[in-house]
């Protein structure tokens, strides 16, 4: 690979890895400093976290996977033990997930507007689920009406096929 492309999947890797870190921050700034004040009983706050920490973990795992891919990209294939360690995350964040769930489930909140919003910040985490994991979801916003039904392999799964 070129040496201008590698540097340029880099700072894009880089960029990526910093977004998935801070969106990460955000969420949890969020949750901590504006809904858990307005979130009346234990048992909303308690589905909020069941909700949000599955998502923070899969934010987290991808901002750790963009920035270490910088040291192989256009070198060589992802290193073994991090393929490893991915290939174990893949299967824990199911069980993750799910776990997410049946707490959403279990205390699930009494007022409708509250409980979709956890709905939706557990969807959220297993959307990233998927595209880190499943088919690539994210595009610019021209590009996702033509390349989301395509179906493409993520990034993340295209490193674990090519480790040794």
């Amino acid at each position: 690979m070129a040496e201008d492309r590698r540097e340029s999947l880099r700072r894009k890797y880089l960029s990526l890895g910093l977004g998935e870190l801070a969106a990460a921050t955000v969420f949890v700034a969020v949750a901590v400093t504006v809904v858990i004040p307005r979130l009346g009983s234990g048992d909303d706050q308690a589905a909020l976290w069941s909700a949000l920490v599955p998502l923070l973990v899969v934010l987290l795992q991808g901002g750790a996977y963009w920035l270490s891919a910088r040291a192989w990209v256009g070198r060589a294939p992802m290193p073994t033990p991090l393929a490893t360690l991915y290939r174990a995350f893949r299967i824990a964040d199911i069980g993750l997930l799910t776990a997410g769930l049946v707490g959403v489930v279990l205390f699930l909140p009494d007022h409708l507007g509250v409980t979709l919003f956890v709905v939706a910040v557990w969807l959220f985490g297993v959307i990233e689920y998927v595209n880190y994991f499943v088919a690539r979801l994210s595009y610019p916003l021209r590009q996702l009406p033509s390349r989301l039904p395509q179906w493409r392999i993520p990034r993340l799964v295209q490193d674990l096929r090519s480790a040794r």
